[in-house]
């Protein structure tokens, strides 16, 4: 009938055999790719199997074989992306071989695992099981019922049945010698799943740590595995008056952070956050996230490895596998919380009634848990520390620079990496176009477009600071700049020194640029179409507070001293903490020569002498450039009088 479309029924192995003029089990043979079938015979079965369409049946397949071709893997919490990934390496390393995988998720419920696990492995040909949470005895007794099988995550005793263990107990050890190294003494874990053996393993790194570290204090609190464990837990961890916490996993520690945020607690200057398994969201977390990576995707591959092995050879020898972890340090650590570093210091050197108090020796440098440290004297915790900024995104320019800078009663003066401005650091030297390169980070201005994302970013690398030998106070350092391509541009040498005042302390950072690989074009915003942004140099950004009043010798506000060249400019901020409010004072004077002043208040706090205001600065083969700060910290306001008195005795 016209119009009406009749499907032919699909062909047979029946109807292959017939037009072949063969056996069905010849055709059987030849589909599932058997040698030993002629192969003119099985040239033309394949011929007429094109000709007619004909698809063999999976089903069939499977009866005739004994196999199914596919796997099951069995997990706690599917939405868990640790156990995503595992499933992902899994996958594309079956697949390789013909196999699939199916997923069985059993909900956290260790009481489920055995009966799951059964279900799962009598539907396919073998089994990846993947950090059970049942006790051992029951483990002991599901294996020999589900193999051929692999366990990830857990060590077990059976002799066909290989393990893939991560070892937890080395990178428990990473985080807390991390922490410690950053002056962290009392430390919270948020603990897992108690049958979990992933749990028991952080626990063994953390009695570890304990043994190589006596100051080390660990408040244990039960907690989970989800975000919503991680966020429920912010109150007791408050309650801990610990100033650091190892969660369980990624996610405790996001849904930690978030119930931080939400409760005005800054990570990492109030309390430092790590976990573990560097999910793909944890550097892009706010602050990103430290934590110890596991290799989530080779465990589910080297997982299929091992479980083909079994299943093609029942004599297989079961092996078990150490897979090592890898510390990612990331914002949401930093330095112990200056009030409590100091408090510590003091505690450990108590004096008898009756003895003379030691001379204060004055600030001194030391190198102190792979940074360098300047401390007000011996006796006193830490005034600023200086990273080489190695481990900073491409895309903010890596650089050296000095965080946290506090004042004498131990109030933050420097951010880094601030939810507003991602590639602020601190304070040190930032320029956003050197010949095309950008050592600011970020965006780009560009001419009739407007800031844009480009791959211009270099990097500064430090030859190493060091102490002078011959002041303690003074921190030399060589910086090489490299563009984009990683090529030489320039040397630079700063010297940064203290010194401290009755009330107060000084900072001096002083910078030569030398043009050693050839001339130099500096260019800022500025110069390049945005009038007023000629920022550039060495840049101080400051942390936001609850209100930030600016002095410059061109008088009070942020539009007299933007862009003036007034020789100082001071910051007056009042700070809101749990002890109450308090104010500081950062005064900023220039070295020679004297600059415009790039200079923020209300949209952020930072400032510096612009090495370029409103015209290319260009430095010849063999030339140089100078500039710096020196900045004297004060826990008091400053009015205008007093800061230009004061001014005039640092410069």
């Amino acid at each position: 009938m016209a119009g009406v479309n009749v499907r032919r029924p699909a062909a047979t192995i029946a109807d292959v055999a017939a037009a072949a003029g063969v056996s069905r089990a010849t055709v059987s043979r030849v589909m599932n790719g058997r040698t030993t079938v002629d192969p003119t015979i099985a040239a033309r079965v394949q011929e007429v199997a094109i000709e007619l369409s004909y698809r063999p049946s999976n089903v069939a397949r499977s009866l005739s074989i004994g196999r199914t071709t596919t796997v099951a893997l069995v997990v706690p919490d599917l939405a868990n992306p640790v156990f995503q990934e595992i499933l992902r390496g899994v996958s594309a390393a079956a697949a390789a071989d013909g196999y699939r995988v199916l997923v069985a998720d059993t909900a956290e419920d260790p009481s489920q695992e055995a009966a799951v696990a059964r279900d799962a492995r009598r539907r396919c040909d073998a089994l990846v099981l993947v950090s059970p949470r049942m006790p051992a005895g029951e483990l002991d007794a599901l294996l020999p019922d589900i193999e051929p099988s692999v366990v990830i995550n857990r060590r077990v005793s059976h002799p066909s049945t290989p393990s893939l263990v991560v070892d937890y107990d080395d990178a428990t050890g990473q985080l807390v010698d991390h922490l410690v190294a950053l002056g962290h003494e009392r430390i919270a874990y948020l603990a897992g799943p108690r049958l979990a053996a992933t749990n028991a393993a952080r626990r063994r790194g953390l009695a570890a740590a304990r043994e190589r570290h006596a100051v080390l204090d660990v408040v244990e609190l039960d907690t989970g595995t989800s975000l919503a464990a991680g966020h429920a837990a912010a109150d007791a961890v408050l309650a801990s008056r610990v100033t650091a916490v190892i969660a369980f996993n990624d996610l405790v520690a996001f849904g930690l952070l978030a119930a931080l945020n939400e409760a005005g607690v800054a990570v990492p200057g109030d309390i430092s956050v790590t976990g573990y398994d560097d999910i793909d969201l944890a550097r892009y977390a706010t602050p990103a996230l430290t934590t110890a990576a596991v290799p989530q995707d080779e465990l589910g591959r080297h997982a299929w490895r091992e479980l083909h092995a079994v299943m093609d050879d029942d004599a297989h020898a079961a092996t078990t596998t150490l897979f090592g972890a890898q510390l990612e340090v990331r914002a949401s650590t930093g330095p112990v919380p200056r009030r409590v570093a100091r408090a510590t210091v003091r505690q450990a050197r108590p004096a008898t009634e009756d003895a003379d108090p030691a001379p204060e020796q004055g600030p001194a440098w030391s190198a102190e848990g792979g940074a360098m440290v300047l401390h007000r004297s011996l006796d006193h915790g830490p005034l600023a520390r200086y990273e080489d900024g190695s481990r900073l995104p491409a895309i903010h320019s890596p650089r050296p620079y000095l965080h946290p800078v506090h004042s004498l009663a131990g109030v933050p003066l420097t951010d880094a990496g601030p939810v507003d401005h991602r590639h602020h650091y601190g304070l040190g030297v930032a320029v956003p176009d050197v010949n095309g390169t950008s050592h600011w980070g970020g965006r780009t201005f560009v001419a009739d477009v407007g800031p844009t994302l480009l791959p211009n970013h270099g990097r500064q690398v430090s030859a190493g600071a060091a102490v002078d030998p011959m002041a303690p106070h003074l921190l030399v350092d060589t910086i090489e700049w490299r563009d984009e391509h990683d090529r030489p541009q320039l040397d630079e040498r700063r010297r940064i020194g203290a010194r401290l005042l009755d009330d107060g302390w000084v900072l001096e950072w002083r910078t030569t640029l030398h043009a050693t690989h050839g001339p130099l074009e500096i260019r800022s915003p500025a110069t390049n179409g945005r009038p007023g942004a000629g920022y550039g140099g060495v840049f101080w950004r400051l942390p936001k507070a609850h209100e930030t009043q600016v002095l410059s010798a061109a008088g009070p506000g942020e539009d007299a001293a933007q862009g003036s060249t007034s020789p100082w400019v001071a910051f007056v901020q009042r700070h809101r903490d749990r002890d109450g409010e308090r104010t500081t004072t950062t005064l900023l004077t220039q070295t020679s020569p004297v600059r415009h002043w790039f200079l923020r208040a209300a949209e952020y706090p930072g400032a510096c002498p612009a090495l370029v205001w409103d015209a290319p600065l260009v430095v010849p083969a063999g030339g140089t450039a100078e500039t710096g700060v020196v900045a004297a910290i004060f826990d008091r306001a400053l009015d205008l009088d007093e800061a230009a008195a004061l001014a005039t005795g640092l410069r």
